[in-house]
């Protein structure tokens, strides 16, 4: 399935003591023209300084979905163990009633072992983490389906992870994004057990976009090449600095010329 290119940005809500900062991070991010927001969902910053500022997750996806327009929003990733999922789907629903159903749900088994501890989550070990996170994912798309009022469109899911027994299971069934951390030889090896594991439960992988961090113009050439349409630039506060972002954003332009046409 061939998909165009997007490009996201993760607004890390890390060492921003204004929230305002980030406020307008978002509009110079929609302004410059990202196809998606992220954020992360920890409780503590993951570079610099362990105890320096930092914001929640959801609620800021809900300011958000008031302050923009266009763009899709999200978490990159929501933290699969220390968020109920059937309060996940109401939020993740509203959320998307809010932003006129331009919502990602975005979720992973967690892996930050202090955002558990301090919070009083059990961190447990990986497996046990992504065994809830199977129960919690099924849990978490029935409750959509049952909400009234109903989410503006079938909200799409993102899993973030590249296990590939169990995670890679999760996204056969569930995902319409998979987000991981690979380079191109790596990518086309998962691809093959991607592709196994949706066979198997009677899904079609071609239907899951790929995505993955940007690391410049010539490896999202080469992923790009291999199948990969979502590539998301991470940049921190105080300065939350969209330098690469522009580029990203160039390079996108440069190879959906088809859709730069369709605008003329």
């Amino acid at each position: 399935m061939s998909r165009p290119v997007r490009i996201g940005v993760q607004l890390q809500p890390q060492h921003a003591p204004d929230s305002g900062l980030i406020r307008d991070a978002v509009s110079r991010a929609e302004e410059a023209g990202v196809d998606i927001v992220f954020n992360w969902d920890h409780f503590f910053p993951l570079t610099g300084d362990p105890d320096g500022a930092h914001f929640e997750c959801w609620t800021m996806l809900g300011a958000w979905a008031e302050q923009t327009e266009r763009v899709e929003l999200g978490a990159l990733v929501t933290g699969g163990g220390y968020r109920n999922p059937d309060l996940l789907a109401d939020m993740a629903r509203t959320v998307d009633r809010i932003s006129g159903g331009r919502l990602i749900l975005g979720i992973g088994a967690g892996w930050f072992q202090r955002d558990y501890t301090e919070y009083g989550y059990e961190f447990g070990t990986a497996g046990t983490r992504l065994n809830l996170l199977k129960d919690n994912m099924a849990r978490l798309t029935a409750r959509l389906r049952v909400l009234n009022p109903a989410p503006v469109r079938d909200i799409p899911i993102l899993i973030g992870g590249g296990g590939e027994r169990k995670t890679l299971r999760l996204v056969a069934e569930y995902a319409d994004i998979w987000h991981s951390f690979v380079d191109v030889d790596t990518l086309a090896h998962k691809n093959k057990v991607l592709a196994e594991h949706a066979a198997a439960v009677g899904t079609d992988e071609a239907r899951i976009e790929r995505s993955v961090q940007w690391r410049g113009r010539e490896q999202a050439e080469q992923l790009r090449a291999a199948g990969v349409s979502l590539f998301t630039i991470g940049t921190s506060g105080p300065d939350y600095d969209l330098t690469e972002v522009r580029r990203a954003i160039e390079w996108r332009d440069e190879v959906n010329p088809e859709l730069l046409e369709g605008l003329a």
